[in-house]
């Protein structure tokens, strides 16, 4: 067993299933025991493919397997959004239009959007990223759980006096799916490598986000 084959499996399983294969699914399907499993999962942490809590897999971005504030609906399967950014990402992982669900940590008012893989949806709501790209992965975890969708900036201005946090980065729906589309193009494929940060900061740029919040 490859570490590629295995980060394949955890992406196939969260793709086709909503939720993280176990271990023991994983050991089956790769024909190794679960302590090579063990190991391999514990690789793909160190190199950022996937987030481990507690020996269990928590993310393997887009997909979560804990609930961090979005539901996302597909035709034949239901995930968990990590945050705003990964939830927007996954239609344009999984090649389908798919029903995103939250609710305004401003005012607590039900959201939801129809994303597709063609245009942005429609809205005037906003994005508010809490914690800055360059220091992200100090917890990834909390940081994906405070990438919100709000009605507008004055619940976003509201949510920050009641929490005490400093104001993040806004974008609006178009700027989101706009990173969304294709920062994880190939994840589900063989041979996906990571961005790294010269890259990153090129794609940050080229769908119109600035300053030093994104590295640039």
């Amino acid at each position: 067993m490859s570490v590629e084959q295995l980060r394949l499996a955890v992406y196939r399983g969260f793709a086709d299933t909503g939720r993280a294969p176990s271990d023991q699914e994983l050991a089956a399907i790769l024909g190794v025991s679960e302590l090579t499993v063990r190991s391999g999962l514990w690789t793909l942490h160190e190199q950022r493919h996937i987030v481990l809590r507690d020996e269990a897999i928590v993310m393997a971005h887009p997909f979560s397997a804990v609930p961090l504030g979005f539901s996302v609906m597909g035709s034949r399967t239901l995930w968990w959004g990590g945050c705003a950014w990964d939830s927007f990402a996954i239609p344009h992982l999984v090649g389908e239009e798919v029903l995103v669900a939250t609710r305004c940590p401003g005012c607590e008012r039900a959201l939801a959007w129809n994303v597709g893989t063609e245009q942005p949806p429609k809205g005037d709501e906003v994005a508010h990223f809490l914690v800055p790209i360059t220091t992200l992965w100090d917890d990834v975890v909390h940081a994906c759980g405070n990438q919100r969708l709000f009605c507008d900036e004055g619940c976003v201005a509201g949510w920050l006096a009641r929490t005490g946090q400093r104001r993040g980065y806004f974008l609006d729906l178009t700027t989101l799916w706009r990173l969304a589309e294709h920062w994880y193009e190939g994840r589900l494929h063989r041979g996906y490598e990571r961005r790294d940060p010269a890259t990153a900061a090129a794609y940050f740029a080229s769908v119109g986000l600035e300053g030093r919040f994104w590295g640039l």
